[in-house]
């Protein structure tokens, strides 16, 4: 009982502190979510922009998919479209448990869902110089024009090879491998909606 006493009085200066700064980062981050939610949306628009170029993202439809967590997660579809109008193409974020901690990225596709135009990362918490390297040119430029199947990793290949296997980044084997599955896992999912919605069609 003594100690327990001891402890409260050596502690509670800590104690409401803690409690009140962390009352003070949920009201601010409350107070701020439109304005972060709007800055979030404004980096994936850039970051699709470059993966499809002289586009403009319009919101298409919002699809619900299993999250590799095994819960129900909402997916805002965009369609790239160009100045007439035509589209070339469509992008989304995919998020997905990674090395440290979760990672989002702005993936895009092909008008026809058939091939991946490439994808970007919008937020990731990877381990400096080894498992953000995901973001390097060497291992984002093996999802360029790579099909809309089961992508595979593999440890040994040939990068500049354009096909479903995509070959690791060398000591960060788990952060390249949740970068493949987070793809996977929303691709097939979103392009078996999207037909069964006549979003796209199987015709060539």
């Amino acid at each position: 009982m003594l100690k327990i006493k001891y402890f409260i009085q050596q502690s509670w200066l800590l104690i409401v502190s803690s409690f009140f700064f962390g009352l003070l980062i949920a009201a601010t981050n409350y107070a701020l979510s439109e304005r972060i939610e709007w800055n979030k949306t404004e980096k994936s628009n850039n970051l699709t922009g470059a993966l499809l170029p002289k586009t403009k993202p319009e919101l298409a439809i919002e699809l619900e998919i299993d999250s590799l967590g095994g819960k129900k997660e909402k997916v805002k579809i965009y369609k790239a479209v160009t100045k007439a109008g035509e589209c070339i193409g469509w992008s989304f974020n995919a998020i997905g448990p990674g090395f440290q901690d979760k990672i989002e990225l702005v993936v895009a596709v092909d008008k026809n869902f058939e091939k991946i135009a490439g994808f970007n990362v919008l937020a990731s918490n990877e381990t400096p110089r080894v498992g953000d390297r995901i973001k390097d040119d060497y291992y984002r430029d093996q999802f360029k024009s790579a099909p809309v199947d089961v992508l595979k990793l593999v440890k040994t290949g040939k990068p500049e090879k354009i096909d479903s296997e995509i070959v690791a980044i060398t000591g960060a084997t788990v952060s390249s491998e949740a970068v493949v599955k987070i793809i996977n896992n929303s691709l097939l999912q979103i392009k078996k909606q999207m037909l069964e919605k006549g979003l796209i069609s199987n015709d060539k």
